[in-house]
C-alpha cells in the first residue's frame, strides 16, 4: 500500500511538472512600452492589410487574445486618432478603413457630458465624411475574429466618454480590388 501511494504520489508530480506554467501578461509587462508613438512607428512597417488599429477610451477591456497588444497613450483621445491617421496616410504599404460605433450617432451632451467637445475636436482631428459607422458589438465581433489570425494594436486613452473608440482596418496601400479581380479572371 505504501509503495502504491508513493508512486502515485512521483506521478501526480511528474505529472504536475510536465505542465506548462499559466501566466497572464499584457503586453506592457513584456514591453514595457513607455512612448506608444515610437512603438506604432516601429509596429507600423509589420502590419499590413487585414491588421486593425483601434484608439479607445477608458473603459474600453483589456482583451487576452494573443493576437492583440494594448498600450496606453497619456495624450488627449483626439491627438491620438489624429496622430494615427497621419501615421497610416504617410506609410506606403497600407490606407486605412475608418469605422466609428454607430452608437456615436444617437449620443448628446445631456446623455453623456464632454460629448459636444468631443465631436468638436474629432471632426478636427478626422475627416468625417471617411468614417463608416458600425455598431458597437459588430466592430468587437469583428476584431475578435480578425485577431485569431492577424495582429491587432489597441491604443487606449483616459477619455471617459461612451462608445468612442475609433477603428482603422488596414488595407493595402499600392493594390486595388480592380487589379485583384483582374487577376483572379
Amino acid at each position: 500500500m505504501k509503495i502504491l501511494s508513493a508512486m502515485s504520489l512521483c506521478s501526480s508530480i511528474l505529472l504536475a511538472a510536465c505542465q506548462p506554467a499559466i501566466t497572464h501578461t499584457t503586453q506592457k509587462d513584456d514591453d514595457k512600452v513607455a512612448d506608444w508613438k515610437a512603438f506604432l512607428k516601429e509596429e507600423l512597417p509589420l502590419l499590413g492589410h487585414r491588421n486593425w488599429i483601434v484608439v479607445t477610451d477608458m473603459a474600453y477591456p483589456l482583451q487576452t487574445n494573443p493576437g492583440i497588444k494594448t498600450i496606453f497613450a497619456a495624450e488627449p483621445y483626439e491627438e491620438v486618432v489624429e496622430t494615427v491617421n497621419s501615421m497610416i496616410e504617410e506609410a506606403p504599404h497600407v490606407f486605412a478603413h475608418i469605422y466609428q460605433d454607430q452608437e456615436q450617432q444617437a449620443l448628446s451632451e445631456e446623455l453623456a457630458p464632454g460629448w459636444d467637445e468631443y465631436k468638436a475636436r474629432m471632426s478636427q482631428a478626422l475627416d468625417l465624411s471617411n468614417v463608416r459607422w458600425m455598431p458597437h458589438e459588430e466592430l468587437i465581433a469583428r476584431l475578435d475574429e480578425v485577431s485569431r489570425l492577424c495582429q491587432v494594436v489597441i491604443i487606449k486613452t483616459s477619455l471617459t466618454i461612451p462608445y468612442t473608440s475609433t477603428f482603422f482596418e488596414l488595407d493595402c496601400g499600392y493594390w486595388d480590388g480592380e487589379r485583384e479581380r483582374k487577376i483572379r479572371e
